[in-house]
């Protein structure tokens, strides 16, 4: 058996309850694969949108659903070395990645003042949209996974100050027709990491040019803050990160002073007698 053939193996053998029935759990429950879909699953060159990419090549060889997909991989100026990993891997993990390239990098750098990430996740995203919508896709899929949505959830409440959580799919409100799904989303990162490591794969992190090198991590990040937040708070409440999943699913409207819909703002007041 290839490399290739032993890491697939992996995801539906011996990482079947945590990787696998997740996955198909955040299909199923979420509907978001339907029938004569075309799908662009975007690839960063991370852990999580490999994965995402070998999720998605395993439903369709043993899904029921009829639908396309491409792999689609925009470079935003990577260095020689990055743009080589992305490549090396989608080759070893048998990913035929449509690449295409832009200047986010080289803009952000231009028009940020040293603090480019909220910027570059706009632009990234647009260029993103742009290209499923010229392939024809109808959906575009994300390696989003359990622990952004429970950290997402944290930073809106204490940057943001609202109640906002990271949805497992939602239309675009600038490309008419085209759909963002996470179908990772029940999929701890754990998980995922013990993945990569039990298969000895290697991939890109940040990898923008305010980094550089693949393993510096940004120390300064509101997310890796929550992150290390919600690591100490499990050490008193061992179910913390699953409470913080459910409070979304789990909203009590007659114990909310306020809430907004489809923008609109509403207060309990409204129907208070």
């Amino acid at each position: 058996m290839d490399r290739c053939k032993e890491i697939e193996q992996t995801i539906i053998k011996k990482y079947r309850k945590e990787l696998w029935a997740k996955f198909i759990k955040g299909i199923k429950d979420y509907n978001l694969v339907e029938e004569n879909d075309k799908i662009a699953v975007c690839i960063s060159g991370g852990k999580d949108s490999f994965l995402l990419a070998k999720l998605f090549q395993e439903l369709k060889r043993h899904g029921k659903i009829p639908f396309e997909v491409e792999y689609m991989v925009m470079d935003p100026g990577y260095n020689k070395i990055n743009r080589e990993k992305i490549e090396e891997n989608a080759k070893l993990l048998n990913i035929p990645i449509h690449i295409f390239e832009s200047d986010i990098f080289e803009v952000t750098d231009k028009n940020t003042n040293g603090k480019p990430c909220y910027l570059c996740a706009r632009m990234r995203r647009g260029f993103l949209y742009s290209k499923a919508k010229e392939l024809g896709c109808n959906k575009i899929a994300l390696g989003h996974h359990y622990d952004d949505v429970i950290e997402t959830i944290m930073l809106n409440l204490f940057y943001g100050g609202e109640f906002k959580a990271m949805m497992p799919k939602l239309h675009s409100t600038n490309f008419e027709g085209l759909e963002l799904i996470r179908p990772m989303y029940f999929i701890r990162e754990k998980y995922i990491i013990a993945w990569k490591n039990y298969n000895n794969l290697e991939f890109i992190n940040c990898a923008c040019r305010f980094t550089e090198k693949c393993e510096i991590e940004d120390t300064d990040s509101k997310r890796l803050e929550v992150k290390k937040l919600i690591a100490e708070l499990r050490k008193i409440n061992p179910n913390i990160e699953n409470n913080i999943f459910k409070c979304s699913d789990n909203v009590n409207l007659d114990a909310i002073i306020g809430y907004k819909i489809a923008g609109e703002k509403h207060s309990f007041l409204d129907d208070y007698k």
